[in-house]
């Protein structure tokens, strides 16, 4: 069931469906455009950040829809339609991180048998979230880009922190395994203030992705020198408005959907 505090906006809610993937296990919300622009949809596989659930940000959805472009939004492990509150305070980020990204294979899956094209995909997230899309993109995968807000795919910045164990971050981090990586195009979104999870390390990671890449000007990061949004991290604030329409045209781009104006 969608989240009563989502005020989904009515032309949303008339392309959604709730469901659940990978077994039943794993709450999905499905949005096709009411025309879709092709058979089966180009789509965005998207995980949102921590404390919150995956009807938060209307607002991209209603973008990725108009534009002709399916999304599948996901709860985070312990969050939304499965609620755990241990894995909503911070203590357990890497854990949680680790088993959404283990579970985007079988969503992926799920989502070309519900008519999606398995072949035309993008995978994202914000926060916690773009740390599961970053951590997948480290090993043979079939997404044609990735969309990163607000993350990191160095976690060597948040090391010692309460839910980044030295252990861990040894075992995943993505910065130290990019030898699995298959040179993709990437967008990463990232306010320069941001309090949570400082820029330097996306910064280190994105060089480092450009560095291996045979097309290192398909992978971009843009920085917003101030978003006026709480702890210059949590949506972008007065920018969300273009990190939105920046999103939409790379997924539309990577799947070679045409937009005039995604906004």
């Amino acid at each position: 069931m969608p989240d009563l505090n989502a005020r989904f906006p009515s032309s949303l809610m008339r392309v959604s469906t709730w469901t659940r993937f990978v077994h039943g296990s794993v709450p999905v919300v499905v949005m096709r455009p009411e025309r879709p622009a092709a058979t089966p949809l180009p789509f965005l596989l998207w995980f949102h950040g921590r404390t919150v659930n995956k009807e938060t940000d209307p607002g991209r959805y209603l973008r990725l829809v108009r534009a002709g472009i399916g999304c599948i939004a996901v709860d985070l492990p312990g969050h939304g339609e499965r609620p755990d509150a241990s894995m909503q305070d911070g203590s357990r980020t890497a854990e949680v991180v680790e088993q959404a990204a283990s579970e985007i294979d079988g969503i992926h899956a799920d989502a070309a048998a519900a008519g999606f094209d398995p072949s035309c995909s993008v995978l994202g997230g914000l926060s916690a979230g773009g740390m599961a899309a970053a951590l997948r993109g480290c090993s043979h995968h079939p997404f044609r880009g990735f969309l990163l807000e607000a993350t990191t795919g160095d976690w060597g910045t948040l090391c010692g922190r309460p839910g980044f164990p030295a252990a861990a971050v040894e075992r995943l981090n993505p910065l130290t395994h990019l030898a699995g990586w298959r040179d993709s195009p990437v967008l990463a979104l990232h306010a320069t203030l941001d309090e949570w999870i400082p820029v330097d390390g996306q910064r280190r990671f994105i060089a480092a992705l450009q560095a291996k890449s045979a097309h290192p000007a398909s992978i971009e990061l843009h920085e917003y020198a101030r978003t006026d949004a709480p702890h210059e991290h949590m949506g972008f604030g007065r920018m969300a408005s273009d990190a939105k329409s920046r999103g939409t045209r790379f997924t539309a781009a990577c799947c070679g959907v045409e937009v005039q104006d995604p906004a």
